[in-house]
């Protein structure tokens, strides 16, 4: 199976990139524009829109350490300095400074490529030198299916049609995070275990020792469409299941005993805050221990937010975006609602955010403490100077560029390295 799924990736690769961009263009004609509505109110000063920081980034230099990477989405760094890096079209490969990459690691379990959904993140254990014990997320296809990349509208269109028992039935596919162990000579995935359906985004480890891990909104179990909803879900069942859910697990896939929900057995036990729409960036701030989740909104009001357990984050009655038509999102428009907890910051338009770090390296002494977003939508490296919980400066970076920044990781080095859709992998280090 493995080979099938090799020889379909590489031999249509450029086909399915291709006929991804030209099943997307139909989607992006019908968006509103989001300047041509009203700019939402912040609920606090500073919340959105943070002024340049006083003092520029210093001098940097951008260097390519692989150029050529199949739509990667996500990087981590292994004991020895290597990486492992995940693609979209179902591999994980090892990666060096030197340039070198690896064919794709054998074991990884079926992925399907659909819309937003497929091989996404990988993480390393923290107890990797002992167990060599690694985690993953991505789509499986339903059972009996082949892996393969698949049309826009088997995931949004056909779903939209259809009614919520005629959903429910549906078999799309599945989210999942799983764990494994990589062999020795680093060619293969051994005891495959999939620890949790139902959430495929980031993974972060807690100071615990537990898991984090985000899902987006599963709008096909539900009535609305993927852009919001043009009435208030009042269902807390629905929220709190089927919205957007950062869960907490044990790296066991067991459930931890602190959970909020666990006295509430009409709500899955991982859940762990809900009402979130698709958050693709997460990392644990150093300072305070907590978890904070970068996360696209609709038609603009991409968020961050600081991780409470139990928290409702307002998705999809509450958004500082619009559905994509440009029509208010809940009917109403609502950008704060008693029961939810406001994004300590917020963009209009979208900055489309796909990862998050916090740097504590000395490589940079400048940049200790910020804050660094990949931006998809707005091409750049987004960092931001804070003061304690608040944003008070946003500097974008490497706009020149041109490139749509997937992930964004703090090597062991103190380099920062990137990601990017076109496939390459960048390494930035100050300039001497």
């Amino acid at each position: 199976m493995h080979m099938k799924r090799l020889v379909l990736a590489v031999g249509h690769v450029a086909a399915a990139i291709a006929m991804a961009i030209a099943m997307a263009a139909p989607v992006r004609a019908q968006m509103a524009n989001p300047m041509d509505y009203p700019l939402p109110k912040p609920a606090f000063p500073g919340q959105t829109n943070a002024p340049p920081p006083a003092r520029k980034s210093p001098p940097f230099n951008v260097e390519t350490i692989i150029p050529r990477f199949m739509a990667p989405w996500a990087l981590a760094f292994l004991p020895d300095g290597k990486m492992l890096v995940t693609e979209r079209y179902g591999f994980i490969r090892v990666a060096s400074m030197n340039g070198f990459y690896s064919a794709p690691i054998a074991g990884v379990p079926d992925t399907k490529i659909v819309a937003a959904e497929s091989l996404h993140d990988v993480a390393i254990d923290p107890d990797f030198a002992k167990n060599r014990l690694i985690y993953f997320t991505y789509f499986a296809p339903p059972p009996g299916e082949d892996p393969g990349v698949w049309p826009i509208d088997v995931f949004y269109g056909n779903v939209w049609k259809a009614s919520v028992a005629e959903r429910r039935t549906m078999r799309v596919g599945e989210e999942r995070v799983a764990r494994a162990r990589l062999s020795e000579d680093e060619k293969r995935l051994e005891n495959v275990q999939v620890l949790l359906d139902g959430v495929n985004r980031r993974i972060v480890f807690a100071p615990d020792g537990t898991m984090f891990v985000t899902g987006a909104d599963r709008f096909r179990f539900y009535e609305p469409s993927y852009d919001g909803t043009n009435h208030e879900i009042t269902d807390p069942d629905i929220l709190r299941n089927f919205t957007g859910r950062v869960v907490r697990i044990n790296r066991d896939g067991s459930i931890p005993k602190g959970n909020p929900f666990l006295d509430q057995p009409t709500v899955l036990p991982e859940t762990y805050s809900y009402g979130h729409r698709d958050p693709e960036g997460a990392a644990i701030n150093p300072a305070t221990g907590q978890l904070w989740v970068v996360e696209h909104g609709p038609l603009g009001g991409d968020e961050i937010n600081i991780i409470q357990p139990g928290g409702n984050y307002g998705w999809p009655n509450v958004s500082y975006g619009r559905r994509y038509n440009g029509d208010p999102i809940a009917g109403t428009g609502a950008t704060a609602k008693a029961g939810t907890i406001q994004p300590i910051y917020f963009w209009y338009p979208d900055i489309a955010p796909g990862s998050a770090m916090f740097y504590t390296g000395n490589l940079f002494p400048e940049w200790k403490g910020n804050l660094f977003v990949g931006g998809m939508a707005a091409k750049s490296l987004i960092r931001l100077v804070l003061d304690g919980n608040r944003v008070v400066a946003e500097e974008r970076l490497l706009h020149d560029l041109n490139e749509r920044i997937r992930d964004v990781v703090q090597g062991p080095d103190g380099a920062i390295y990137l990601l990017t859709d076109s496939g390459k992998l960048l390494r930035l280090t100050p300039k001497k």
